[in-house]
């Protein structure tokens, strides 16, 4: 029985580890934005960030599609986000830790939008940065309670 209870903890260990913001790296406003270097990010590689805002830690990733495209997102989606589980990335798709679908990487966008998408996150390359307005991180901040 003593090993069963341990064996449970570590899964759940294993399960809930993506979930923490420990796993995000802080990223840090610069004036209206805030960057990534474009030279982090990999093919088919999600990469997980955080901001603090107005008080609120906001969560999202940004991953290189097949075609080379950025896409970002928040770590949450419309429907699961009082969870706070958010996504984890399994080969080419977006897993959502709360009820388990799955979402092709190279579909996150502005047309795949509400129910458990990941949510769209607006944002640009210039230059050797992706750059993230704030405004826009501060209208995802109510998908982190």
């Amino acid at each position: 029985m003593q090993r069963l209870l341990i064996l449970l903890l570590f899964a759940s260990l294993a399960l809930t580890a993506g979930c923490t913001s420990n796993t995000h790296k802080q990223l840090e406003p610069q004036g209206s934005v805030v960057q990534i270097p474009l030279a982090e990010l990999q093919p088919l590689q999600a990469s997980f960030y955080k901001v603090s805002l107005d008080g609120k830690e906001v969560r999202f990733f940004a991953v290189k599609g097949n075609d080379g495209r950025v896409r970002t997102a928040l770590d949450a989606c419309d429907v699961c986000y009082k969870e706070r589980k958010g996504y984890q990335q399994q080969g080419d798709v977006m897993l959502c830790r709360n009820c388990n679908l799955t979402f092709p990487i190279d579909r996150i966008g502005p047309s795949s939008v509400g129910g458990c998408n990941p949510h769209f996150l607006s944002s640009q390359v210039a230059g050797d940065q992706v750059v993230l307005s704030l405004d826009e991180l501060k209208k995802g901040a109510r998908f982190f309670p």
